[in-house]
């Protein structure tokens, strides 16, 4: 059910502090730690606590959730200092985007550059 922690969901998991994370910053509602594979200097996850599968469920299911993601995204590049250099917001929303773990999740990137497209 949309909302409900998930027993096989690594993120989940990270949210009830069953899987370790370095957590960089968390709200009510979300929770933001480092990417174990860095693609960029500064490579941080941001999820809801609450699962939902994708981005797009996550717009669909809880807004306003989302709206805190996108707003804890803003909040890590500053704390991260690479809101003046620019960063970059990416959610892949299924398999063939490159999702492998299957709660929504942003990946902020920055502290390099950025070429568009992007891989």
């Amino acid at each position: 059910m949309a909302g409900e922690p998930q027993g096989d969901c690594l993120f989940c998991k990270i949210v009830a502090g069953e899987v370790p994370a370095t957590v960089v910053r968390e709200s009510e509602t979300t929770l933001a730690f480092r990417d174990i594979n860095p693609q960029a200097p500064t490579h941080v996850l941001v999820i809801p606590k609450a699962h939902h599968t994708d981005a797009a469920a996550l717009a669909a299911e809880a807004p306003e959730i989302a709206a805190d993601v996108l707003r804890e995204a803003g909040e890590i590049a500053r704390q991260e200092k690479t809101e003046d250099d620019g960063y970059r917001i990416v959610f892949n929303t299924g398999a063939g985007a490159g999702q492998t773990v299957f709660h929504a999740h942003a990946h902020v990137l920055g502290g390099r550059g950025l070429t568009w497209p992007p891989g």
